[in-house]
């Protein structure tokens, strides 16, 4: 066994390496802000948030393909099961997610033509945009390598791309300017796609055939995808709609800053916490999805306890580094726009503390390919998110406050829910 197959398999290792690309992911997102806040006027800049969250919403509308996917691949590599997969599906789902960047920029355009975004900078915003949506096969490679376990490979590649990508918007700060940076980091990640996709038809095996094969592999997706397509695109509308849909509900109730600041700050260290939860799940699935495969409830067990025990301690450290740093770090963060209030940063923990439930559930069900049961258990959680803005507006006082205990609260109802689930997925394990 090679060296670098011993480190795929080392569960610590693997650990260790996503965390720090984490940690890469992190820093990119706190410094798209800090750098965006600081060259852009404040209305410009709100703008860019909007951008930023159509960005997410886009991303997120992949439909949980790239999670049937590995869910499929995964089942075929660890069983052989020559009927679950056909490497021509790989093309026709890159062809997909291309199609589903096209449709995203036409929306864009039709938004700044049509002036419902507004900007003077057309070009920044539209290079931005497409820079946020090569992430998209991006994470088709990230999930299919993870699947034939090659982790690490993957993570290099990815770490290297995060630290020219910072590097570069940094450098807008310095003199460079802006729109040039976002192209720059645009070619950057053409290029890590590039290599890690040739890595991928290297380890499948695959000709050039096998990703132009449309025909094929598009009646293969429609014979085999269509039933998980449907029930993971629910799930995951209802996911993108839940997560995003505040950024606009708050525009439209506030003509204020603060507010939309305050959710993008709790957005912000949400998406921290659930990319540090899901390097420790990512880290586990190698293990959990053979012990699962096998049936082997014991130690299934062990592997879904730990990782809920891994999300609880980044929850508690998220919480204690949010009590001491939080309202400097809200402050610097935004320019000094806007401040934060202890009572609303302990509203952003509660909120934490469950999302490190609900992540563990979500990413674990996800890669055994559970999307029905996804699926009706993301519903509370969309329905109290969407009622959090319009629950607050009615309340009266302080609307931002109370949209932050609605949206926790709603937060911890669903964790209850899912906390649930997985008990019952580990008992179903022991039958």
């Amino acid at each position: 066994m090679s060296l670098l197959a011993r480190m795929e398999g080392s569960a610590r290792i693997l650990a260790g390496v996503k965390l720090a690309n984490v940690a890469l992911v992190l820093i990119w997102g706190f410094a798209v802000t800090y750098v965006f806040v600081r060259v852009l006027p404040l209305d410009e800049f709100r703008a860019f948030l909007l951008l930023v969250a159509f960005g997410n919403f886009t991303v997120s509308a992949e439909f949980g393909l790239t999670s049937i996917l590995y869910a499929r691949l995964r089942r075929h590599w660890l069983k052989g099961a020559d009927d679950d997969f056909r490497p021509e599906e790989l093309g026709v789902l890159m062809l997909m997610l291309l199609a589903l960047i096209v449709l995203g920029g036409l929306a864009v355009g039709m938004a700044l033509a049509g002036g419902w975004l507004t900007t003077g900078m057309p070009l920044l915003f539209g290079l931005f945009f497409l820079s946020a949506c090569l992430n998209l096969p991006g994470l088709l490679a990230k999930r299919a390598m993870a699947a034939v376990d090659a982790n690490l490979a993957w993570e290099g590649i990815d770490c290297a791309r995060r630290m020219a990508t910072i590097s570069l918007l940094m450098a807008a700060l310095g003199g460079l300017d802006i729109t040039l940076s976002v192209a720059l980091q645009i070619a950057v990640a053409l290029i890590a796609l590039a290599l890690a996709l040739a890595i991928l038809h290297r380890r499948l095996a695959m000709s050039g055939r096998h990703w132009m094969a449309w025909h094929v592999g598009g009646g293969h997706v429609r014979d085999r995808y269509l039933r998980d397509i449907a029930l993971s695109a629910a799930f995951t509308l209802s996911e993108i709609i839940a997560y995003n849909g505040p950024y606009f509900l708050i525009t439209l109730a506030s003509d204020a800053a603060r507010p939309l600041l305050l959710f993008d700050f709790f957005f912000k260290m949400s998406r921290a916490l659930s990319m540090t939860v899901r390097a420790l799940v990512e880290a586990a699935l190698p293990r959990a999805t053979r012990a699962y495969q096998a049936g082997d409830a014991l130690r299934f067990r062990q592997i879904v306890a730990r990782a809920l025990a891994g999300a609880g301690v980044m929850a508690a450290g998220a919480g204690a580094g949010l009590f001491l740093f939080g309202p400097w770090l809200f402050f610097e963060l935004f320019d000094g726009k806007a401040a934060i209030g202890m009572g609303e940063i302990a509203l952003i923990v509660v909120g934490l503390a469950a999302l490190a439930v609900m992540c563990v559930s979500v990413y674990l069900q996800s890669a055994l390919g559970r999307f029905g049961h996804l699926l009706v258990r993301s519903l509370p959680f969309l329905a109290g998110s969407l009622l959090a803005v319009p629950l607050a507006a009615m309340v009266g006082g302080r609307f931002d406050d109370a949209f932050l205990a609605f949206y926790a609260l709603a937060l911890l109802i669903a964790a209850a829910i899912h906390a649930v689930s997985l008990r019952a997925l580990v008992r179903s394990v022991a039958r």
